[in-house]
């Protein structure tokens, strides 16, 4: 039986580096001496595709380099369940994290890397009042604890002034990592929708375009947030936001269209009874000359010629446009006279509408829809003042042609718009996407709600009893299961080199002994790469609590104590649990270390396991 520790593979979350330097050599082995990278090779083999210039276009500031070790820094934390402030703990498919959005990235990293569709954030905006982010990346499990208060250090939440010297800088350090991660969780056909106003949005586009490749940019769309003008403003009145939307790759995504409108279907008519159904007519020009298509069309009807209008040609070329008069998809008029247009029916056009840039308020809410929607859900709207209207979040999916169980992330989730828009979606269109939320537990002013993270969880409860109200025969997932980040439940190595043996003592038991049997198992689904929502079965065999995950692709029993005894009876009785379950895959089993009385227990369970197939046997 293999012990697992805290340095081994299984039990950190992924090493972004190690991940890039093995998708480098798949691809360039020759460029790999000794398992180092030469760079030298590494440049002949990529040609003229290399710039080292000294001066290069894009964009730098202090701090790029130590934000960019960031993103591949492993993770040193966990997610604690928390069942007792979820909503359908043992059903849902949905999930509210909350902590510092950077570890929680890298945590979910082996689970959900490359299954994401859609990620929406909502970043905190650079205007010197708001704007919160850590200080300390030696250890920002401790860093993050301490600034949320969990921990004595008093340390501080700041606020990001320009009188700091840093105004842009420190923006650009916060972002930069987690949008680095965030694309890790895209899947090849997902898309990122950023919300942004004008203080960083060409910072923003810039660091999209390198971390995402500019050939991926879709669009710079612009958000009517408000209606009335503000006389009070000094030179323009504030009306718009920006969304940037990037595609994981502009070669997989598929544009969704929103849905086609009566008055629009409403333009095409069909006064001459086509077959082919109703039609509506487009211009047969081109608004410039070009001497090949500049010919006479002659109306089949009565035989009168056209020519172009002066300076400009028609759209097609004569042998074309003849086949269109031939399959009757030119329109001369009613009498034959009318000048030649272009017949486009009804049924051969997209069956939706290519969405715009532009995103008015009446189309999509605005400021004020979403202030209207927080006080419905909590008879006060000072409870979150900036919370976006769910319409927003609407268009964006449909936008993004988020489908069935497909996954949405948002890890600014504020007050859970995106949630409760998930929600409020799957209720309209009878679907059953899914969402992760994250949030910083960032401390507010009231009592009731002393950080926004108590704000989001308490509206993904109001929100999800107010749609099933109005959705009486809606029976979807309208609950969530809540984690909270923390530090590993496994003890790190960490020895005081004047007292050696009390370390070893110390570090006897390897897992930490105020954690439940719960915490462990949802680190191992972390560590493993599994679903934080994957089913979950659970059997007592030989008064043991043994669990099967993913249908028996894992199965683990955490009691504290196993004894001698105990061994032989737990292990038939798992291996019979496991002919029921019958996994298609590979089935590790992992037990706690410190459970076993002595070497010989767990020698004889593995020899028992090994006797029926289960190779793959490790301790915590």
């Amino acid at each position: 039986m293999q012990k697992l520790t805290d340095q081994d593979p299984e039990t950190q979350s992924a090493d972004l580096v190690a991940g890039n330097i093995a998708l480098l050599q798949s691809l360039f082995p020759e460029a790999f001496t000794e398992g180092k990278v030469d760079f030298e090779v590494l440049k002949q083999v990529l040609g003229g595709a290399v710039d080292d210039r000294e001066e290069k276009y894009g964009l730098n500031w202090h701090g790029k380099r130590r934000a960019r070790q960031i993103a591949l820094t492993p993770s040193t934390g966990t997610l604690r369940p928390c069942p007792e402030e979820s909503v359908d703990w043992d059903t849902t498919q949905n999930l509210m994290i909350e902590g510092d959005n950077l570890e929680v990235l890298k945590l979910l990293q082996k689970s959900y890397a490359g299954k994401v569709k859609l990620i929406y954030i909502d970043p905190p905006y650079n205007t010197g009042k708001d704007f919160v982010y850590p200080d300390d990346f030696r250890d920002n499990i401790k860093n993050y604890l301490e600034l949320t208060g969990q921990v004595e250090g008093g340390k501080k939440i700041s606020s990001n002034t320009e009188a700091s010297g840093r105004f842009h800088t420190d923006w650009l350090n916060m972002m930069y990592p987690r949008l680095k991660l965030a694309r890790n969780l895209l899947r090849e056909d997902g898309v990122i929708f950023i919300s942004i106003d004008d203080n960083e949005v060409a910072d923003l586009r810039m660091m999209l375009s390198e971390i995402y490749g500019e050939e991926n940019f879709l669009a710079n769309l612009v958000w009517q947030k408000k209606y009335s003008p503000q006389n009070d403003e000094k030179y323009f009145s504030d009306s718009h936001e920006h969304l940037l939307v990037y595609a994981k790759s502009i070669e997989t995504f598929d544009i969704g269209l929103l849905p086609r409108t009566k008055e629009a279907d409403a333009r095409y008519k069909n006064p001459d009874n086509d077959q082919r159904g109703a039609w509506k007519s487009s211009d047969l020009t081109r608004q410039e000359y070009r001497e090949r298509d500049d010919y006479e069309i002659v109306s089949p009807k009565t035989g009168k010629r056209f020519s172009p209008p002066k300076g400009n040609s028609w759209g097609r070329p004569k042998d074309m446009v003849e086949e269109l008069i031939k399959d009757n998809r030119i329109w001369f008029g009613p009498d034959g006279n009318s000048i030649p247009s272009l017949k486009r029916f009804l049924s051969e056009v997209k069956q939706g509408i290519t969405p715009q840039t532009i995103l008015m308020r009446e189309d999509v809410g605005d400021t004020q829809e979403g202030k209207k929607l927080i006080k419905e859900l909590f008879g006060d709207v000072s409870v979150f003042e900036t919370a976006k209207p769910i319409r927003l979040i609407h268009r964006i999916m449909t936008t993004s042609a988020v489908a069935n169980e497909d996954i949405v992330l948002d890890f600014f989730s504020g007050s859970g718009t995106t949630g409760h828009a998930v929600i409020a979606h799957n209720a309209t269109n009878i679907a059953n996407s899914r969402y992760i939320l994250v949030q910083l537990p960032e401390p507010t002013e009231r009592k009731d709600y002393p950080t926004i993270a108590n704000i989001t969880k308490e509206r993904l409860r109001r929100a999800g009893r107010k749609i099933k109200d109005e959705n009486p025969i809606f029976e979807g997932d309208t609950g969530f299961r809540v984690f909270k980040l923390d530090s590993s439940n496994i003890h790190a190595w960490e020895p005081n080199r004047d007292d050696l043996a009390d370390t070893l003592l110390q570090h006897a038991e390897h897992l930490k002994t105020d954690r439940t049997e719960q915490d462990i198992l949802f680190e191992l689904l972390l560590k493993l790469g599994l679903d934080l929502t994957v089913p979950i079965e659970q059997k007592t065999i030989s008064g043991k609590t043994v669990h099967s995950i993913g249908a028996g692709v894992l199965l683990t029993c955490l009691a504290p104590q196993i004894s001698n005894n105990e061994v032989e009876p737990l292990a038939l009785g798992i291996v019979e649990w496991h002919k029921q379950l019958s996994p298609s895959g590979e089935t590790q089993v992992v037990f706690r270390d410190s459970a076993f009385a002595d070497d010989v227990g767990k020698a004889n369970l593995t020899a028992i396991f090994q006797q029926h197939g289960l190779e793959n046997v490790r301790s915590l």
